[in-house]
């Protein structure tokens, strides 16, 4: 694990003072942080190329590769919670041969292992290639993001799924200036059944990432990154009344069992050594959508602000069952992602100041990457200690975004979360389902290129 360790002695201003000073960058006309005799690193000749108002700070800082805790440091925080600058979601692209394979009404199981075995090589060898720092297996065994659970656990049928209306992308125009992509949008049926009805109490038949993490953690080249969806994501997809409600009286009882289930999961990978734990939670945007609030009210017979407060509750339940030294937890936030499709859009505004304050996690992962995510505004309310990873690139367009666009949006960002506090990555996964969004593996792997270059342009 690396930490980053500093070496000054006292913090000499306000507590109130942004810790992440110490990495390097002051604002301009700023008191000093840390009492340090080393110099930062340059940004002079960068600073300029992007507008931001920085100046190298005096402050000293030295990373360091440590396996124990100094008995007395001064500060001591996790590399990945604020030092990984260049992310992506977790899921990438299946290969054909592989889909064809699952597809068999008899599919051979060892052949299938095989298939994703390779692949999962080679997109750890891509990753490592591109300079990537944290590891997934880009979620190739799964079905879709929620598979782990929905298989693991007993008392789904697969067979059914609750109706939901899609939006596609359709517009192939190249990004606005402002690194806005334009956009027009249609209902549309074309996308992956994503199934699983409660029909009776849940019973964990097997462990939820036991089949991926073995495999994962030989072959990884440095610390790894396992995606699992929030507890929040079942009760509004796999409740059906008349169905559900003959063994769980309502949604709040049968999320409430699924918290259950993911805290031993998750207590269990951190344990285990996964050095980064990742939460999905595409249900938050219900909150920030009127039909969807609208559809809370009636569907879930709740009020949205009710459902908001218990939705944080359950996942800082699950989030608290992994949280230990050396572990950074996340979430990822969109607005829908199967196969180029979404359901929710609006801004964070209308659950920032709850979700951002209230869960419990080193890194909010924020869908961004058009019109439908709002503004940065809603930033100002991400308490300081958290990290925000911008997903300014879609994953759900083939088009590369312009470099000079995405910076001149970081640095939008920055005036409402300091940049030291900042990182980037694709919006969303490309493959929330296996069979992926409606791009190409080059196209896929050009727009991890891109949010590399960019993080090298911005932080070093």
């Amino acid at each position: 694990m690396l930490f980053l360790v500093l070496s000054s002695a006292d913090i000499i201003t306000s507590k109130s003072a942004p810790i992440w000073d110490a990495l390097g960058y002051t604002p301009r006309k700023s008191t000093p942080v840390w009492d340090g005799g080393g110099r930062g690193r340059g940004w002079r000749g960068r600073k300029a190329a992007i507008g931001l108002d920085l100046v190298p700070s005096s402050h000293c800082c030295r990373m360091v590769r440590t396996t124990s805790v100094n008995s007395n440091p001064r500060c001591l925080l996790s590399f990945m919670s604020i030092s990984v600058r260049a992310e992506h979601i977790g899921s990438f692209l299946r290969p054909a041969e592989l889909l064809e394979a699952r597809s068999q009404f008899h599919a051979d199981p060892e052949h299938v292992r095989a298939l994703e075995d390779a692949h999962i090589k080679r997109v750890i060898s891509r990753q490592k290639e591109l300079g990537f720092q944290v590891f997934t297996d880009g979620e190739t065994r799964r079905r879709n993001f929620m598979s782990d659970f929905t298989e693991a656990v007993a008392g789904f049928d697969l067979a059914d799924a609750t109706p939901r209306s899609w939006h596609s992308e359709l517009d192939v125009l190249p990004a606005k200036g402002d690194g806005h992509a334009r956009q027009g949008s249609h209902e549309d049926t074309n996308v992956s059944r994503v199934a699983g009805v409660v029909t009776a109490k849940l019973q964990q038949i097997r462990r939820l990432t036991g089949h991926e993490l073995s495999f994962l953690l030989q072959h990884s080249p440095g610390p790894i990154k396992m995606t699992l969806p929030s507890v929040t994501q079942f009760p509004a997809i796999s409740f059906k009344r008349g169905v559900t409600d003959r063994v769980y009286k309502d949604h709040s009882e049968l999320l409430w069992a699924i918290v259950d289930v993911m805290k031993a999961e998750l207590a269990q990978l951190s344990r285990e050594g996964v050095n980064y734990i990742q939460i999905d939670a595409p249900r938050y945007s219900y909150y920030i959508d009127p039909k969807w609030r609208e559809w809370i009210r009636k569907e879930m017979q709740v009020e949205p602000s009710d459902l908001l407060d218990e939705s944080i509750r359950a996942d800082n339940a699950v989030l608290d069952a992994a949280r230990r030294p050396g572990v950074t937890l996340g979430m990822h936030l969109c607005r829908g992602n199967n196969r180029s499709h979404w359901y929710a859009e609006g801004g964070y505004d209308a659950i920032a100041d709850k979700l951002f304050g209230g869960i419990k996690v080193d890194r909010f992962l924020l869908e961004y990457d058009d019109e439908r995510s709002g503004t940065f505004a809603p930033l100002r309310f991400v308490p300081t200690g958290k990290s925000v990873v911008l997903g300014l690139i879609s994953s759900k367009r083939p088009q590369l975004e312009s470099g000079d666009a995405l910076m001149r949006r970081i640095q939008q960002a920055a005036t409402y979360v300091p940049l030291e506090r900042l990182a980037l990555s694709p919006q969303c996964g490309f493959a929330s389902t296996m069979e992926g969004n409606l791009l190409t593996e080059e196209e896929q792997w050009a727009k991890m290129r891109l949010v590399m270059e960019t993080a090298h342009r911005v932080w070093g």
